[in-house]
């Protein structure tokens, strides 16, 4: 279980830390009250996106070039918006869930909150730039004598913040990126449950907690938790008749284990030969994992 330390500059330096030390593909800068967001260079801010106007054009312009680059290929529109989608809210995600898992701190971050970079050379994913509105915590914490903090009374009620900040971020950007996307409802908030579970569950097995993450993450959600579709839906990969079978080639974590993902990426449109190993068009008994840090990037 997490062990609280004295509180540091902000309730959420220590977990941003150690998510970047564990993953130096995304970099986290915490911003003081009156530190403006950046706005120059490769810097958008996530209110832009939640626009759907010219912000998300020139965002998506990367996409359409990535996918052409590194395929040989042009997406269709609605591939591309769906991949832009993925590697906006996998990061995004992080910077919500990874302060709960390490500290049972969750941060409030509405999408005016938070700015995000990803041409910065040297970093797979990119960095972001945040400013929490606040934040929930449990009772003892030393954090919850800070400004902005908010006491809940127990891990329940603490993981329903969790689902609400994450929904409160991601709702607009979900709109802004459904229609581009040619998906809606459930189909949307699909995706959000697969990119909570997989960003987190990859993270934590570079810290050595993957078993405590699919805990975590199977009580965060369990299904029937609206807006979410779905549930974290580990597994044990099994054979037609129960039986284990042979260890699938799995770059990280425990290769017997894997899920179901509720959405698909569309990364079959792009190359056929190559569905990923969750997704929800394969046959269960035939999936095993893949490296998902490196599909986000």
């Amino acid at each position: 279980m997490p062990v609280h330390t004295p509180v540091p500059r902000s309730a959420h330096t220590d977990a941003y830390t150690r998510l970047t030390e564990a993953f130096p593909g995304l970099e986290i800068t915490e911003l003081g009250a009156r530190e403006p967001a950046p706005r120059t260079g490769g810097w958008i801010p996530a209110a832009s996106l939640a626009e759907g106007g010219t912000g998300l054009d020139t965002f998506l312009e990367w996409d359409d070039a990535q996918i052409l680059r590194d395929y040989g290929t042009r997406a269709r529109p609605d591939v591309v918006a769906s991949f832009g989608l993925h590697r906006y809210a996998w990061p995004a995600c992080l910077l919500i869930t990874m302060p709960w898992f390490l500290q049972r701190r969750v941060p409030r971050l509405p999408v005016a909150r938070v700015s995000y970079d990803r041409t910065a050379p040297g970093l797979s994913i990119g960095r972001m730039a945040v400013r929490p509105a606040g934040f929930s915590c449990l009772p003892g914490d030393p954090a919850a004598a800070l400004p902005g903090a908010h006491v809940v009374a127990d891990e329940e009620a603490l993981r329903a913040q969790v689902r609400t900040a994450v929904a409160e971020h991601l709702e607009p950007v979900l709109a802004a990126f459904g229609p581009r996307m040619r998906r809606r409802g459930r189909a949307l908030w699909g995706m959000a449950t697969d990119e909570i579970v997989e960003g987190l569950w990859y993270v934590a097995h570079l810290l050595g907690e993957e078993r405590r993450a699919m805990r975590e993450l199977e009580a965060l959600l369990p299904g029937a938790t609206k807006p979410y579709a779905g549930s974290a839906a580990f597994r044990v990969l099994t054979g037609p008749n129960g039986e284990t079978p042979p260890a699938p080639e799995k770059a990280w974590g425990d290769p017997q284990i894997t899920r179901d993902r509720t959405s698909c990426c569309m990364f079959y449109t792009v190359r056929p030969e190559d569905i990923c190993a969750t997704c929800p068009r394969t046959c269960g008994t035939n999936r095993s994992t893949k490296p998902l840090a490196a599909a986000a990037s």
